[in-house]
């Protein structure tokens, strides 16, 4: 299913192939030879996503843009089933595995592995073949990869990076801080009551 999303329709190459239950919405361009499986839903909040030839998007995964970090995806590149992928940017000939989960502003290298279940956290740089280990978390500047029982590290590299107020732009300490921000980000989505289906 396709959607234009605030004015933007999806580009997709003649070559690629989408499954009847993917969702793609708004300003998306899908490269060549690329492959969208069912329940994958590619959807612009605001931002540009492209993919680039030869990506394989699986079942169930997300990829979504903001308007502050949109969604680049080079060429090669495998997004397993239950992925997620906020505004990120992916280089060529990367696997992201089933249910990892890569987050707004995040740069992952050429050649990198994200394994099952792994993260990628916000502003987090992976460089050019680095492996994130099944269940691990990549996080911070600099970079560390901790399993995810070392939450109290994983915690002080997260806190500085400041998810509410880089994603959300509200501050962790306020203290009505779910009331705004699902006020707020509600407000943003329900853009989408205006969406129109195209194909």
């Amino acid at each position: 299913m396709q959607f234009e999303h605030v004015g933007a329709q999806p580009r997709i190459h003649p070559d690629a192939v989408v499954a009847a239950t993917a969702v793609i919405s708004g300003d998306v361009t899908i490269g060549a030879g690329c492959q969208i499986l069912h329940g994958a839903v590619i959807t612009s909040e605001g931002g540009p996503i492209t993919l680039g030839e030869h990506v394989i998007v699986m079942e169930n995964a997300l990829i979504r843009a903001t308007s502050v970090n949109p969604v680049h995806i080079g060429d090669h590149v495998l997004v397993g089933p239950m992925a997620s992928i906020s505004g990120a940017t992916i280089a060529d000939e990367v696997f992201l595995a089933t249910g990892t989960r890569i987050f707004n502003g995040a740069r992952i290298g050429e050649r990198c592995e994200v394994r099952i279940n792994a993260v990628v956290h916000l502003r987090t740089t992976l460089p050019p073949e680095t492996v994130v280990p099944i269940g691990w978390v990549a996080v911070g500047e600099p970079l560390v990869i901790l399993p995810p029982e070392r939450h109290a590290d994983i915690w002080a590299s997260q806190r500085e990076l400041d998810f509410p107020g880089y994603v959300f732009g509200l501050d962790r300490d306020t203290p009505d801080l779910m009331v705004q921000l699902t006020e707020r980000y509600g407000s943003s989505l329900a853009r989408h009551a205006t969406d129109r289906r195209i194909d």
